[in-house]
């Protein structure tokens, strides 16, 4: 089924995750209050706000790792069609996340298995969904330390001993190996340096748009949703002040937060 896009005045397939009401809160504190959207097939949405504002909160309850209060998240599985992915079992829900679905955290020792070779790493997410001819695991091993730019021969290197900028890239190629329809992003170029982030942002972006992912990006940077987000919606106190297509809202921001956020990047 197809359905109308207004702000590109064209059908668009069916979306592939619709999120519905989602909130949580903590205490007397609001984490996020009934956020509503949709992703379509190849898309990437933007979220961004300053530190608290509720974007890592919503992140973690879309992925899963964390159980909102209220709300739906409904995926569009190959097998079963949409389906609510809160009332999932524990394992339909790790199966999920070892297949349709990948998590690039902001510090990539916590994606990766860091007593593992960087081989090995890759091959832990094959093995996960059944792979076991230890040859053509090693091959695809090798085939995306390639495409995340890191030579061949540090494949039987410990990622203890990269960089932090290629520790990101093996988490990349960790999460990405199984060709997951939907990449949760977490500030993935947080805490690197400027040259290193650029690198970076250019190798996800030919990835993201090569593979036709779909993707949630986190972040407080605004130069990383503008390279890499379609749509972006802006968080102020858990709650989404404003969304639209990216450039539309940084370059005509409406919302009082939300001009204050660029003009705050604008004069740095």
């Amino acid at each position: 089924m197809s359905v109308q896009d207004p702000s590109q005045g064209c059908c668009k397939a069916a979306p592939l995750l619709a999120v519905r009401g989602v909130s949580k809160t903590y205490g007397g504190r609001v984490g996020c209050a009934d956020v509503s959207f949709d992703l379509y097939p190849g898309e990437v949405m933007g979220i961004v706000g300053e530190s608290g504002s509720g974007k890592s909160t919503l992140l973690n309850c879309l992925a899963g790792q964390m159980a909102p209060d209220a709300g739906e998240v409904i995926f569009d599985t190959r097998g079963a069609g949409p389906v609510d992915t809160l009332r999932m079992s524990e394992p339909e829900r790790r199966m999920l996340a070892r297949t349709d679905w990948a998590f690039v955290h902001q510090n990539p020792r916590d994606g990766l298995r860091m007593g593992v070779s960087a081989g090995g790493n890759v091959g832990e997410r094959l093995m996960a969904v059944g792979a076991r001819h230890y040859g053509d695991i090693r091959a695809q091993a090798l085939d995306w330390l390639d495409r995340v730019e890191i030579a061949a021969d540090r494949i039987d290197d410990r990622p203890s001993a990269f960089s932090g900028g290629m520790q990101q890239r093996l988490q990349i190629a960790r999460n990405l190996v199984t060709g997951p329809r939907l990449v949760f992003m977490d500030e993935p170029t947080g805490g690197l340096d400027v040259s290193v982030q650029a690198r970076l942002l250019d190798l996800m972006r030919g990835l993201v748009r090569g593979m036709g992912l779909s993707a949630i990006v986190v972040t407080h940077d605004l130069a990383v949703v503008r390279l890499l987000a379609d749509r972006l919606m802006v968080m102020k106190g858990g709650r989404v002040v404003e969304s639209g297509l990216t450039d539309q809202v940084l370059d005509d921001p409406q919302h009082g937060y939300t001009q204050l956020l660029v003009s705050s990047v604008l004069q740095v």
